[in-house]
C-alpha cells in the first residue's frame, strides 16, 4: 500500500555529478506485436537512457520472446519476469533494480517521440545548474489514431497540449520521469491498486512538496504517442476498470456524484418533458440539444484540429461517435465505481477484523 509521504524525507534527487545516468522503466503483460512499437522508439532515441528494465508480469504470448530479441539493439536491457505482477508490482520492481538515480517511466503499446528522453530530462539538467533541484518531471501523451473511429476516441478522451494547466496536471505514467529517492519517499506505486495506480504516485509527489502547486516540472515536448481503444467494448473495459479504481482509491467522488445526478435524474426529466410534456415540450427538446452540445463540445472542436486528415464523411462519423462515445464511457464508469467501493469497504472490514 502507498505509504504517507513525508515532506520532511530528505529528498537529495540525485548525487552531483549524477544526471546523466537515467533507467527507463515499464511493465508488461501479453504485449505481443504492440512491444515492438515502444522498443523500436526506444532504439530511435536521441538520448539512449543507460539502462532499460522492463518488468514482465508472467505473460503467456511471445512478449518475452520479443523483449529478448531486442537485446543486441538495446544492450543495456534487462528483463525481469515477476508471474503475477500488477502494473504497479512491476513498475516497483523494475525501479528497485534499476541502477540510475533518475527514472524514466512510459508503458508498452505506445511509441516515444526521438527526443522523449532528451526532452523529459532536461528539467533535471537545468535544475542542477541552477541549482535548485527537483524531483519530478511531466511529459505528455498524444493521440497516434489509425481509423475514423479511433480519432473519434481520441477527440473525445483525450486532451490537447493547450488544455493543460501546468500546476493542476496529474502526468500519466506513460510519460513521466522522478527520482528514485522520490519515489522511495512516497513509498512507491500502490501495489494493491491495480488501475489508477499512478493518480496516487502523483498525488504522493505532490505531497512532498506541499508548498508549491505541483511536485512536477512541466516538459510537453516529452511526448509518447498513444493509440486509443479501437473498439466500444474495449473502451467500457477500460473505463469501467479505471471507476472501479476510482472507487477502490476513493477518488473523485463530486464528479461520480454528478455524473449520477444527471443520468438518473437531470436526463430522465429532460425525457419526459421532450416525449410527454403538455406544456414543455419544446422546452424538454431544447434542453436535450443544449445539453448534447455541450457535452460534446470539446470533443468536437478537439475533432477539428487532431481530424484534419479525414474525408468529410469520414469527419461526420467522427462527430457522430464522439456523443456515443461518451455516454459508453460514463455507464461504464457508472458500473465500475460502486463495484470499486464495495472492495474497499469489504477490504477495510477485513482490516478491521
Amino acid at each position: 500500500m502507498l505509504t504517507k509521504p513525508n515532506p520532511q524525507s530528505p529528498i537529495t534527487i540525485y548525487p552531483k555529478g549524477e544526471t546523466t545516468t537515467v533507467s527507463l522503466i515499464a511493465t508488461v503483460y501479453n504485449e505481443g506485436e504492440s512491444l515492438r512499437r515502444l522498443l523500436d522508439s526506444v532504439v530511435a532515441q536521441q538520448r539512449q537512457p543507460d539502462e532499460v528494465v522492463i518488468c514482465d508480469g508472467g505473460s503467456q504470448d511471445e512478449t518475452v520472446a520479443i523483449l529478448e530479441s531486442y537485446r543486441e539493439r538495446l544492450p543495456n536491457l534487462r528483463i525481469l519476469v515477476e508471474p503475477g505482477a500488477n502494473i504497479s508490482r512491476g513498475r516497483n520492481l523494475a525501479i528497485a533494480a534499476a541502477r540510475g538515480p533518475i527514472i524514466a517511466a512510459t508503458d508498452a503499446g505506445v511509441r516515444l517521440d526521438p527526443g522523449w528522453l532528451e526532452a523529459l530530462i532536461a528539467p533535471f539538467e537545468q535544475a542542477e545548474r541552477a541549482g535548485k533541484p527537483i524531483q519530478a518531471v511531466a511529459g505528455f501523451f498524444v493521440p497516434d489514431p489509425a481509423s475514423t473511429f479511433e480519432t473519434a476516441m481520441a477527440a473525445t478522451v483525450l486532451p490537447l497540449e493547450d488544455e493543460i494547466d501546468p500546476q493542476r496536471f496529474l502526468p500519466s505514467s506513460r510519460s513521466v520521469a522522478f527520482t528514485k529517492a522520490a519515489w522511495t519517499a512516497v513509498g512507491g506505486y500502490p501495489e494493491w491498486l491495480d488501475y489508477c495506480e499512478d493518480l496516487l504516485f502523483d498525488f504522493g509527489i505532490n505531497a512532498l512538496t506541499p508548498h508549491q502547486p505541483s511536485g512536477f516540472a512541466w516538459a510537453p515536448a516529452a511526448r509518447v504517442y498513444f493509440r486509443p481503444r479501437s473498439t466500444l467494448r474495449s473502451f467500457w473495459t477500460q473505463y469501467y476498470r479505471y471507476a472501479r479504481g476510482d472507487g477502490k482509491a476513493d477518488l473523485w467522488r463530486k464528479r461520480h456524484v454528478i455524473r449520477y445526478v444527471t443520468y438518473g435524474v437531470v436526463l430522465p426529466a429532460l425525457l419526459g418533458h421532450a416525449f410527454w410534456g403538455f406544456f414543455a415540450r419544446r422546452l424538454g427538446w431544447l434542453g436535450l440539444i443544449a445539453g448534447v452540445v455541450v457535452y460534446c463540445a470539446r470533443p468536437w472542436r478537439r475533432l477539428g484540429r487532431i481530424g484534419h486528415d479525414l474525408s468529410p464523411t469520414a469527419w461526420w462519423t467522427a462527430a457522430l461517435l464522439v456523443p456515443v462515445i461518451r455516454v459508453v464511457g460514463d455507464v461504464a464508469k457508472m458500473v465500475g465505481y460502486p463495484v470499486g467501493i464495495r472492495w474497499r469497504k469489504k477490504n477495510k472490514k477485513m482490516n478491521e477484523e
